[in-house]
């Protein structure tokens, strides 16, 4: 039986006392490796006024990334569509997709990705409704269709191009888009997995096959830290586990180093944080059973992979091992 294809969903950290060019280096090095390692597609996602997240300006840095790779996809995880016009969106993508044609995957939220004065920075407004993204869906699409005579307004770049386009989510209102339009649906469950099997359902229930997608198709979002050793791992992971308990409590930092006193005993149970993400944390074996039974209870069709680990050769080694334990072929 085939390996379930893997991805990365990396958001560039900006670790405590680096920059965003280190960051950026980082994710080109990642990116690299994971094409060698057998992992599908290398997503960077908009997130706006995070002191750890460099990622801000996605579609600049995912041409950053296609440019140093050959074979894996690239694309984001996602673009914030309510922060743009959908013309707009559409040739930035068109511009990627003709940089590195057959490529490029284009993730769509709904989501600000940031806070509300940052929002309001972003737009200039606040009086745009998130419920108006299936019509914005609908427009974008429109774009990437083959121009018509008199179309008075058409994406150059874009016109005629045809990427992958996802829906992303982390409620049920995702998995309703993602199933009236026919397209493919990646869920947040690294750190929303509240409705997963709720919006998974509906996806699948309601899903209709399209000239893009014949059949329904789901990737989860999963925490990865894996190491030599359950304990190294679980010390790895103390860095998410303070960014996170810092973001829910309103104040965003870079990502810290590791700490004793956050790491988490191999047998406590698990907070409240802790149930707010699907996690996988220890040694390659125990990492790679988790994540099996994970796909099997969910029967994901891929699982899209987030490693928050400050020192950047663990991070490296966390997705080699990871990739090796889950059976991915690696790439010459």
């Amino acid at each position: 039986m085939p390996a379930t294809p893997l991805s990365v969903l990396d958001l560039s950290p900006i670790v405590r006392g680096g920059s965003a060019a280190a960051a950026f280096r980082n994710t080109l090095d990642l990116a690299q490796h994971a094409e060698r390692w057998g992992y599908t597609r290398f997503w960077v996602a908009e997130h706006h006024n995070m002191p750890g997240i460099a990622s801000a300006a996605t579609a600049v840095l995912i041409s950053h990334v296609g440019a140093g790779t050959t074979r894996i996809r690239v694309g984001a995880g996602g673009i914030m569509l309510p922060n743009h016009a959908p013309l707009q969106v559409a040739e930035q993508f068109g511009t990627l997709e003709s940089l590195f044609p057959g490529r490029v995957d284009l993730g769509l939220g709904r989501a600000p990705g940031t806070d509300t004065a940052a929002a309001l920075a972003l737009r200039r407004t606040l009086q745009a409704d998130p419920d108006d993204f299936p019509n914005d869906v609908r427009e974008l699409m429109a774009y990437f269709e083959a121009a018509q005579p008199g179309q008075r307004v058409r994406a150059v770049p874009g016109a005629g191009l045809r990427l992958p386009i996802w829906i992303l989510g982390s409620s049920t209102f995702g998995a309703q888009v993602a199933a009236a339009f026919g397209l493919p649906f990646a869920f947040a469950s690294h750190f929303a997995p509240a409705y997963m099997d709720e919006a998974l359902a509906i996806y699948r229930q309601r899903f209709r096959p399209s000239d893009r997608l014949a059949k329904p198709y789901a990737m989860l979002g999963v925490n990865v830290v894996a190491a030599d050793s359950d304990n190294e791992a679980l010390l790895l992971a103390s860095s998410g586990r303070q960014s996170f308990a810092s973001l829910r409590a309103g104040r965003p930092i870079e990502l810290p180093p590791p700490s004793k006193e956050w790491t988490r005993e191999p047998d406590a149970a698990p907070t409240d944080a802790d149930r707010t993400r699907v996690s996988f944390v220890g040694a390659p074996d125990a990492v790679a059973a988790g994540l099996r039974e994970f796909i099997a209870r969910t029967d994901a069709d891929e699982l899209i992979v987030v490693s928050h680990i400050y020192d950047h050769a663990a991070r490296l080694r966390s997705y080699d091992l990871t990739a090796k334990a889950m059976g991915l072929q690696t790439q010459d």
